[in-house]
């Protein structure tokens, strides 16, 4: 599918603003505890101030795409972005922080402990595994710089129940990156994609938002590692 071809819709715009000024003293203070970790190095920025402005900001325009209620999951959480941030402005959706690497992970329960999450729970495992023993039973999963979008939606598929969505965090290679797929999603089960862009004017900050249409078949995730060695659309 080529960039051109790909529906793009309106990004959730103001919606953010007031999410950021009801929930700000949290996020504010999950920005601070980020970059005060020193037992495991959760993101490539450091300071409070870029932490909050980079990341946590970037993953509040998510929220409006988190559905009305149920559970969802951020593979390959790292430092909880933007699983914490889920968090904290839903705490009505039980949230599962998954990621592979135990450092991480015990340096996340910290700090969602300090902020007294109660909605948050921690799967320290490979998705590969999580697909197994959870399969089909969550609302919503999204990655954030995890993968290429054909090989984040072999991951990310598997975890949906049917009806529901998957979510990728996206930038300027998005095109390049739907279009080596040639529009074969219907082998995860998934419908076409719709990119949604979002951010200042001019981004290339987008969204890919999958709708889970059909069960994935069992074949899928295949083995660990295999993901990212072949594409399952060739």
């Amino acid at each position: 599918m080529d960039a051109e071809r790909l529906r793009k819709d309106e990004g959730p715009g103001a919606a953010v603003e007031p999410l950021e000024r009801q929930w700000h003293e949290p996020l504010y203070r999950y920005a601070e505890l980020l970059s005060g970790c020193i037992s495991a190095r959760l993101t490539g920025t450091r300071g409070t101030e870029e932490l909050y402005d980079l990341h946590v900001r970037d993953c509040l325009e998510s929220v409006p795409l988190l559905p009305t209620s149920g559970s969802v999951v951020d593979v390959g959480s790292g430092g909880g972005l933007p699983g914490v941030v889920w968090a904290i402005c839903r705490p009505d959706l039980r949230v599962v922080l998954l990621d592979s690497v135990a450092k991480k992970c015990r340096a996340v329960g910290e700090i969602v402990r300090a902020l007294g999450l109660r909605n948050v729970e921690l799967l320290c495992q490979r998705s590969e595994d999580t697909a197994r023993t959870r399969r089909e039973t969550f609302a919503l999963a999204a990655a954030r710089a995890l993968a290429r979008a054909g090989v984040a939606a072999e991951y990310l598929s598997p975890l949906v129940a049917v009806g529901g969505r998957l979510l990728a965090f996206k930038g300027p290679k998005v095109g390049e990156e739907l279009g080596e797929v040639r529009g074969r999603w219907g082998r995860l089960g998934l419908a076409e994609p719709v990119v949604r862009p979002y951010g200042p004017e001019g981004s290339s900050r987008c969204f890919v938002i999958w709708e889970k249409a059909a069960h994935c078949p069992a074949g899928y995730p295949r083995r660990v590692g295999a993901a990212s060695m072949k594409g399952w659309w060739l």
